[in-house]
This record gives C-alpha cells, sequence and structure tokens, in this order.
C-alpha cells in the first residue's frame, strides 16, 4: 500500500514521503540497549511476524536474537529503524540507515529543539540533515504501536492488544501516549503514536497517511502546539472526503498573546478561542479532556459521525433520567419528545404506571425479563434518534453478580439489530463500565460509554463532525505573513468609516471637526440628536471620550470644548433611532490560524457579556446566521416578549461586507465595528464606531 503525504494546491509547501513502510512495516532494526530490547519484547508479545534485527556494537544476541554491530552489517534496508541512543550518537545512525534506504527512523535522544538553546538546535539542524528524505519520527519521542499488524517501536511497557480494526491516537507526549495504552474503557486502538519534537514529521502527516488505511475508523489527536495550520487543514479535508472522523484535544489555554492588541474583538477570542473556532470550522470537534477524547473515540468507532443531534435515554430510575436531560442540555443535544404514534407504540409495551416519555424511566416492572425490554426498546429505537443510549451501570465484580443486567443488554442489542438503530450502553460512572463489558458490546455494535458527561460530549464532538460534514469543505484563508517589528497604524474613527463606506458598510452619516466653529457648521447639517467623539483614541468610553443625545447648540458646544483637548479633532454625528439592539463584528488577524471574525453583543455589552461567536475567515451567509442563532442575546433580536425585531438580513449584510473589506485589505490586522446599530427590519443596521488597526509599509493597500 503506498502512503503519501505531501502538498495540495493553495497551502503551504510540504514535502511527499512514502509512509508505508514505518506503518506496515515487514523488518523492523531495533537499535541501542536495554529499551532497544524492551521494543523486541514488546514486538514477540504482540506476535510480530516479520523480521526483527537488533543492532548493539557489543552484543552477540538478545533474547535468543542475534545482533548486529551496526546498520551496515544488517541484511537488507529495515523498513522501520528504532534508534535508541544518546543524541551524539544518534545523528550517524540515523545518516546510516538514509543511505541504506530504510523506510523509516524514530529517534528516541532526548537534548534537541526541546532544550530551548543553541547546542540543541545545532544538533536538531544536524539531525534532520542526516535524514534527508527519510522520514524521521522525533526525536525525543517513544515512536508508534502498530496494533493491527503488533508492530511496536516502543521502548517501554504498554497495555495494549492487537485487534482488526480501530481507532488512531497521535500524541506530542510519549507519556501521555503510554497511559493511553494503560485504559480500561475498551478503546480498540489499531495505532497509538509519540511523536516528541515532531522535527520533520508533524501529527498530521501522520494522521494523513493513516487515512489511507481501511482498517482506521477514527483518529484523535493530543496537540501540544501547532506549527503549521494548513497542514491542519489539509488533514480534515481528507477526513471529510474519506469520512473518517478526527477529534482532537488541544492543551494550553494562555491568553498572554492578546495583550498586546487593542480591539474588542482580540480580548472576546485568545488564542484558544480562535483554535477552537478553526477547528470546528474544520469538523474536528476540540475536547476538553482525555476521558472526553476516548469516548468520543469510542463513539466514533461504532457509529462514525452522527447524523443529528436527537437521542433518546432508557432507565429503569427517574434520577439517571434527570442526569441525563440536564447533561444533554448544556450540550446541545435534544431529546426530542415521541410523536403521538410513537408514544401509543412505546406505551403498547410498558407497564400502565409507566409514564411514557424521553427520557423513559421504565422502571423495575420488567427488570430481568429480556423479552417485554426487548419490545420496549425496539419501539423507542424505532423513532429514529440519532443516537440511543442504555444507562447501566454494571454491579462490583468481586462483591455481586451481574446476571439481572444482562437481560437489559440483550434486549438493547436485539433491538438494534431489528431497528439499525445507533445506541450505546452508558454507565454513569466510568468504573462501572468494567472492560469484559465494554470489548463484548463493541463486538455487538454498541458503544459502551463511561461517564454522563464525557459520554455526552462524545455524542456532542460526533453530532458536530456530522453537521460540518453536511456542506461544503470550505478551508480557511492562509494566515498573512508579518515581518517582524512590522509597524502598526491605528486609524482613527473618521478614516476607519471611510474605509467601511468604500466596502458598503453603512455608517452614521456625520462629520470631522478640528474647532467649535466646524462642529456647529456641522451640526446644523447633519440636524439633531447629535454623538460627539474624540478622535485618536481606541476605546472612548474608557477615556470618557464622546457625548450622546445632544439635543441643542448649547450641549454641543460645551461637549466639543470638552472633547477637542482629548484627541485629533473630533467627530459630530446624527445620533441613530429606533435602535433594537448593539452587535459587534470585528476580524482579527492571528499569525497561525489566519483572519478570524468575531459576531455577538456590542456595545458596553461586548466584554462584560463576553456574548460571540468565532468564525474563520471567509464565511457564508449561512455561517453568519447560525452563529447569530447561537447567541445567547438571541431572544433580545427575535423581539421576544413583545420587543422589537431587529433585522437578521441587515446584520448578515453587514458581517459579508466586513469580510469583503478585511479580505481585500492585505494590510488589517484588526478592525471592529462595534457598535454595530441593528433597527427593525427592513431599516438596516449602520456602524456608530469603528476601530481598525493596520500594517504601515510602502506596500499597504489594496490586495
Amino acid at each position: 500500500m503506498g502512503v503519501s503525504v505531501g502538498a495540495n494546491a493553495g497551502v503551504s509547501e510540504r514535502v511527499n514521503r512514502d509512509l508505508s513502510r514505518l506503518l506496515h512495516p515487514r523488518s523492523l532494526a531495533l537499535i541501542g540497549g536495554k529499551e532497544a530490547s524492551e521494543a523486541l519484547r514488546q514486538c514477540r508479545r504482540l506476535g510480530f511476524a516479520g523480521e526483527i534485527w537488533r543492532v548493539h556494537p557489543s552484543k552477540k544476541e538478545d533474547q535468543g536474537v542475534p545482533c548486529f554491530a551496526d546498520v551496515k552489517s544488517l541484511p537488507a534496508a529495515p523498513d522501520a529503524g528504532w534508534v535508541g541512543v544518546n543524541r551524539e550518537a544518534s545523528i550517524p545512525v540515523v545518516e546510516a540507515l538514509a543511505q541504506r534506504g530504510a523506510g523509516a527512523a524514530i529517534c528516541y535522544a532526548s537534548g534537541f529543539h526541546e532544550t530551548g538553546d543553541d547546542k540543541g538546535a545545532d544538533y536538531g539542524a544536524r539531525l534532520l540533515h542526516a535524514a534527508g528524505d527519510m522520514p524521521l519520527v522525533g526525536p525525543n519521542c517513544y515512536g508508534l504501536i502498530n496494533y493491527l499488524d503488533g508492530a511496536l517501536c516502543w521502548p517501554d511497557q504498554q497495555g495494549g492488544t492487537r485487534c482488526e480494526r480501530g481507532v488512531a491516537l497521535l500524541c506530542q507526549s510519549s507519556n501521555i501516549a503510554m497511559n493511553m495504552t494503560m485504559q480500561r474503557r475498551g478503546v480498540p486502538f489499531a495505532y497509538i503514536a509519540a511523536l516528541g519534537n515532531q522535527l520533520q514529521l508533524d501529527f498530521c502527516d501522520l494522521a494523513l497517511a493513516l487515512l489511507q488505511d481501511e482498517r482506521v475508523s477514527a483518529i484523535g489527536l493530543h496537540i501540544e502546539g501547532i506549527r503549521d495550520a494548513a497542514n491542519v487543514t489539509r488533514l480534515a479535508q481528507a477526513a471529510q472526503e474519506k469520512r473518517i472522523p478526527v477529534v482532537a484535544l488541544a492543551v494550553g489555554k494562555s491568553e498572554q498573546a492578546v495583550q498586546a492588541k487593542l480591539s474588542h474583538t482580540a480580548s472576546l477570542s485568545g488564542s484558544h478561542a480562535i483554535a477552537e473556532a478553526f477547528f470546528a470550522r474544520l469538523g474536528i470537534p476540540l475536547l476538553p479532556s482525555l476521558p472526553a477524547l476516548l469516548e468520543a473515540l469510542k463513539l466514533l468507532h461504532v457509529h462514525g459521525a452522527l447524523p443529528g443531534r436527537d437521542i433518546c435515554s432508557l432507565s429503569c430510575s427517574g434520577g439517571e433520567a434527570a442526569l441525563l436531560a440536564d447533561a444533554a442540555q448544556a450540550r446541545n443535544l435534544s431529546l426530542r419528545p415521541l410523536s403521538k404514534q410513537g408514544e401509543e407504540k412505546v406505551r403498547a409495551t410498558t407497564h400502565p404506571l409507566v409514564r411514557v416519555a424521553n427520557p423513559l424511566d421504565y422502571h423495575t416492572f420488567d427488570w430481568g425479563r429480556e423479552a417485554p425490554l426487548r419490545a420496549t426498546f425496539t419501539a423507542m429505537l424505532e423513532q429514529d434518534f440519532d443516537l440511543s443510549m442504555l444507562i447501566m451501570d454494571f454491579p462490583h465484580p468481586q462483591s455481586c453478580v451481574d446476571a439481572n443486567w444482562l437481560p437489559a443488554v440483550r434486549a438493547l442489542c436485539a433491538a438494534t439489530q431489528t431497528t439499525g438503530a445507533n445506541a450505546a450502553v452508558l454507565a454513569t460512572l466510568h468504573e462501572n463500565m468494567l472492560e469484559q463489558h465494554a470489548r463484548w458490546l463493541l463486538e455487538q455494535g454498541i458503544a459502551p460509554l463511561c461517564g454522563i458527561d464525557d459520554a455526552l460530549l462524545a455524542a456532542d464532538a460526533a453530532a458536530s463532525i456530522g453537521e460540518a460534514w453536511q456542506k461544503p469543505f470550505l478551508a480557511p484563508a492562509a494566515p498573512r505573513e508579518a515581518d517582524d517589528g512590522e509597524e502598526m497604524r491605528l486609524l482613527d474613527e473618521w478614516e476607519a468609516k471611510r474605509m467601511l463606506r468604500e466596502f458598503a458598510i453603512p455608517v452614521v452619516e456625520g462629520e470631522k471637526a478640528h474647532s467649535v466653529a466646524e462642529a456647529r457648521t456641522a451640526a446644523q447639517r447633519l440636524g439633531y440628536p447629535l454623538a460627539v467623539k474624540a478622535l485618536g483614541l481606541a476605546h472612548k468610553s474608557e477615556h470618557n471620550a464622546l457625548r450622546l443625545g445632544i439635543h441643542d447648540e448649547a450641549q454641543l458646544m460645551r461637549a466639543v470644548e470638552e472633547l477637542l483637548p482629548l484627541g485629533d479633532g473630533v467627530l459630530v454625528e446624527r445620533m441613530a433611532e429606533d435602535v433594537v439592539a448593539e452587535l459587534i463584528i470585528g476580524v482579527l488577524a492571528d499569525p497561525l490560524y489566519g483572519m478570524v471574525m468575531s459576531i455577538g453583543a456590542g456595545g458596553i455589552w461586548t466584554e462584560m457579556l463576553a456574548d460571540a461567536r468565532l468564525l474563520p475567515l471567509p464565511v457564508r451567509r449561512e455561517d453568519i446566521a447560525d452563529a447569530l442563532g447561537r447567541l445567547r442575546i438571541l431572544p433580545l433580536l427575535e423581539g421576544r416578549r413583545g420587543g422589537a425585531r431587529a433585522d437578521m438580513e441587515a446584520i448578515v449584510d453587514a458581517a459579508m461586507a466586513v469580510q469583503d473589506c478585511a479580505l481585500a485589505r492585505r494590510d488589517i490586522r484588526e478592525l471592529d465595528v462595534n457598535p454595530l446599530l441593528v433597527r427593525a427590519p427592513g431599516r438596516g443596521a449602520v456602524a456608530a464606531d469603528a476601530l481598525i488597526r493596520m500594517r504601515l509599509e510602502k506596500h499597504a493597500g489594496m490586495g
């Protein structure tokens, strides 16, 4: 099987490297001392059927396997070489593997770029040069476990077993990867990899190659940092085409990078929030914890991406039903009520005292009776839910027996076979899903899930992937190149609004003035009521630099006299009337993820409510409409409780026009329209204030 990773049109260039020999080796060279001996032991334990060659300068044999003195002495070029020597010795060994034509090298040693000093960086550069075109994993990593074929380039114990089909988990941390091999939740791992420094190959390169293996059902990523967002985009697009779901856990939520930014959009976003928006656009949900990541991988392994968010709950306890209902609401999952016909169908199978609903508490009337439960579960699963969950905590294996629990599980299995519905057995506590039960459920095509919160995070992730796959793939725009120490210019509000007008973004009517006389003349042309603002300040409310609701000349003169000393002139504007809501629409140029739009509650509520959605550019009209529908202020926009409705089309028009401006002007780094004053339907929306920060250089201008 030929598996390659490389460059696609329109994204950053990457070198094509064939990873098929690394992922499906027929021969392994294990180089080094005790760690290489452990790798040999693990390969034998899992029954690797290929050639294993030990390389050691002085040993004659290791566990009955003859040792070769060096790479040159090997009988052939290995498909993968695991290099377990120190950093100084690693460089010539990697070079020797490359010269022999090895399929790949995995470098275990530390002391390279992760040291953060020039010496470590020099060693890293030398190692990269030694590898040449040969694929290189690491350095500073354990390596790769292939549970499908029993091939382990892995220097330590691990708790996994062979499988015929399963999920792949790619980590930067070797310890995290090893911990995951020890899980007892029944996750069927096909591959686990620890990639360390990712000096040459990153997790996307490996994941792209794994997508070509039909035995891989889903891919999980444990991410500590990203250097190439375009490679993540490549992975997401390929995964959507292959219909192999990808989920991730990205650690590190530091907001230090926001401190240097001026706009409200910057303070609302932050690096981790932008990462979440970026991954959501790509259809790669970010999970908050390792347990949630594992539960998502199990669910995706069994059922793949879910077609929707409708779930049903089956339990013999009202308390369990209530727990799940609360958790589902927090995760945007719907416990859709039964139709009248469906309710009647279920009621015909239950005890008369059972209240038929979703979630269904079927009580204990039929506890331990497989046939009645099968009828009830079948009637529920026939209602076309996207995922049906039987809540079932198995008894303690040392002090209890599970004979009375199993009829319900068998009944669910029979119901899924009859209906073809997606089903799961959910233990409220993860320790109450025994591994033996989890593995048996997997064989039956039922997802064994552990912990209500983690299980519903998994369902949310699976539904999010399904939603993303229902749309044509839309790649985020590439980030803008930034020069070190590039100079920035903050446009005053007058200049910013002139730029907005060029892109058909409606702005409040106004004029610039440098004196009381000019302000009086402007007021005569505009008419009252008016607003007066000092120009040249980023956040006027924080500097008491604006006056609103000016109704006569005396108020105007007083306001202008107070504000002129604060800035470079004043802006006299006509006050907008009949305003239904104030929004923010902003764009921020992130150096890693590209341009991202923020849309949400604006004006004085921007940071107080922090009610905004982030959208990587470019966006579609339906993306903007969907973001508005997810805001907490949606009831205000919809005019609930007798209020006036907001002109939603005008909001979408304004957002699309802001996007046009941000994408056309390559020199823009931050753009805020805040507030966007929204009126009733048909009356439009106007920008009351604007902030634009842009790169100052001779090439700035229309892009």
